[in-house]
């Protein structure tokens, strides 16, 4: 798995970008370095958001992608004026969308995935989920949920007022600056995250209590012990030091020192 995985990695990392804008957005492009600088994880597609005015075919109940004229997009900002003209241009059915950050991240052990979804769900995208294909490819989608989809007009003829375009255009640049607080906070969230997993991968097991400061106390108690034994043992041969030198004075001192010590010398005639 572990092969496979970084063989699965080089070949997307060296593919050429197939999506339509041809490169990565610039609002995430520090989001997808630092991914594919990783080496449990590489992005499979993104889009760090953006506003949208398609223009479908009057007899399709959905607008697709492969089917439809791109009147208008942007990855910035948009203006009312811009709607206005690309729905100048409509001769079907036109349709205006904000689409938030979305990004495709394939991990290499399923432990990656979860922490990548965790940061996902902890910065705002709480749309994100985690897939495992038949393959075994492990595949974190970071999205969100602040999307917007309006129809404007019908077979080329607008239905809406400009009024409305004016408020429809507010509207999507608010999303868009919610969208990029969100890809802010979920960059800071991932660099955190990926820093202390590194940390925790690299730490060394804390060594055992050195036992250096106990050695050293237990031989300044064995040193205590042995200098109050030594101590002991020094008044004990003074005390019979003195009894000694006590005796041979009671026996051949004059009188006058018998009387104090007799009992002292008593004890050589038992």
């Amino acid at each position: 798995m572990e092969r496979t995985f970084s063989q699965w990695k080089n070949q997307r990392l060296n593919k050429l970008d197939q999506s339509k804008k041809g490169s990565v957005d610039e609002d995430i492009a520090h989001v997808v370095s630092l991914l594919n600088s990783c080496e449990e994880y590489f992005t499979t597609s993104s889009c760090s958001g953006r506003v949208v005015l398609i223009d479908g075919a009057p007899e399709s109940s959905h607008v697709l992608k492969q089917n439809c004229v791109w009147l208008f997009v942007s990855h910035q900002e948009c203006r009312s004026e811009d709607l206005m003209s690309g729905l100048a241009r409509s001769g079907g059915d036109a349709v205006f969308k904000f689409e938030p950050f979305v990004l495709h991240v394939q991990c290499r052990r399923l432990d990656d995935a979860q922490l990548m979804h965790s940061v996902a769900i902890n910065s705002g995208f709480r749309n994100s989920g985690l897939t495992v294909s038949k393959t075994g490819k492990i595949i974190t989608a970071v999205r969100s949920t602040h999307c917007l989809e309006v129809p404007l007009s019908h077979e080329g003829k607008l239905l809406v007022e400009h009024e409305y375009i004016h408020f429809l255009t507010r509207i999507a640049n608010q999303k868009m600056e919610e969208n990029l607080r969100r890809i802010h906070r979920f960059y800071q969230n991932l660099q955190s995250a990926l820093t202390t997993e590194k940390l925790q991968k690299l730490q060394i097991p804390n060594p055992p209590i050195s036992q250096e400061p106990q050695d050293t106390r237990l031989e300044a108690e064995r040193g205590e012990e042995e200098h109050k034994e030594e101590k002991k043992k020094t008044s004990v041969y003074k005390r019979r030091r003195k009894r000694e030198h006590c005796r041979v004075d009671c026996c051949h001192g004059d009188r006058s020192s018998l009387v104090p010590e007799l009992d002292d010398c008593l004890d050589l005639f038992t």
